[in-house]
């Protein structure tokens, strides 16, 4: 029969293995074919759990994910009971599982979670910020033009944000936080979350690029405060400097200004007319 198996995204530990619910174990032990995103971490969490694998143990990782997802769909079209497990934290969330879950559900098999910890959730939590309302980035786009880009579009949101970073991008993408924010902008650089290191700094956003510029190490979640409407908080020597970067790469300055100013959430006229003065200055 089609239709009849089951597909579990299974949350992993972001650092303690104590964090993992009796629930994982016992999905862990009886599932046909487990999933992984790094089989030999996999087989060292279920060491550490005591729990014997007795299902069929495949890699399930980013390179191979489009072809590995439309086999898995149809061990699950056969009635089987599938585990999706990633490095840590949730399947799907900046992590593969998005395309598998997607094919499962268009087969009409049964997709459910077994809930487990969360970077995004554990940093916003400790952040300090305002957690009502957020939304999570993933990481920011590695080339530095296309990262100021994205973020010059994300200055006027007002949610509090929630980015994933590696370490040796931290510093060049908080230093861009802070051009396209404001310098001042409240943040949060969450590191090494529930391990050993665990390590919270918190503070405006370009005084965490100096704390991170001499180079930071361990998992890394960065939380950023909301635009506030109304205030004040845009460094506009970043601002020119953006503009004048564009103008650099070969972008009409008009246009450059057009998009800084949309993306700062001030004045065109104010901008032009700044990049206008600092130019005709000799």
């Amino acid at each position: 029969m089609t239709g009849n198996g089951r597909l579990v995204l299974a949350g992993a530990p972001i650092g303690q293995v104590g964090d993992v619910s009796p629930r994982l174990r016992e999905v862990l032990a009886s599932a046909d074919v487990v999933a992984a995103e790094d089989t030999r971490r996999l087989r060292r969490l279920a060491a550490d759990l005591g729990v014997e694998l007795t299902g069929r143990v495949v890699s399930y990782y980013d390179q191979n994910e489009v072809g590995r997802a439309q086999e898995l769909v149809e061990t699950l079209k056969q009635g089987r009971t599938v585990v999706v497990i990633t490095d840590a934290g949730m399947p799907g969330v900046s992590d593969p599982g998005y395309r598998l879950t997607r094919l499962a559900v268009e087969a009409g098999v049964t997709v459910t979670a077994l809930p487990g910890p969360s970077a995004v959730t554990t940093a916003l939590a400790v952040s300090g910020l305002a957690s009502d309302r957020f939304c999570f980035e993933g990481f920011p786009p590695r080339k530095p033009g296309e990262r100021a880009r994205r973020l010059a579009e994300l200055a006027t949101e007002q949610r509090t944000m929630v980015f994933f970073e590696s370490p040796h991008r931290l510093a060049g993408s908080l230093e861009a936080m802070a051009q396209a924010f404001g310098h001042d902008r409240q943040a949060a650089v969450c590191r090494e979350l529930t391990k050993t290191y665990e390590e919270v700094r918190r503070g405006g956003l370009g005084e965490l690029a100096e704390w991170a510029a001499p180079g930071v190490k361990g998992e890394i979640t960065v939380v950023v405060a909301g635009h506030v409407p109304g205030e004040t908080e845009h460094d506009l020597d970043a601002l020119v400097a953006e503009v004048e970067r564009r103008v650099a790469e070969g972008e009409r300055r008009n246009t450059a200004v057009t998009g800084v100013a949309k993306g700062a959430g001030i004045p065109k006229r104010e901008l032009y007319d700044l990049v206008h003065r600092r130019s005709a200055t000799p």
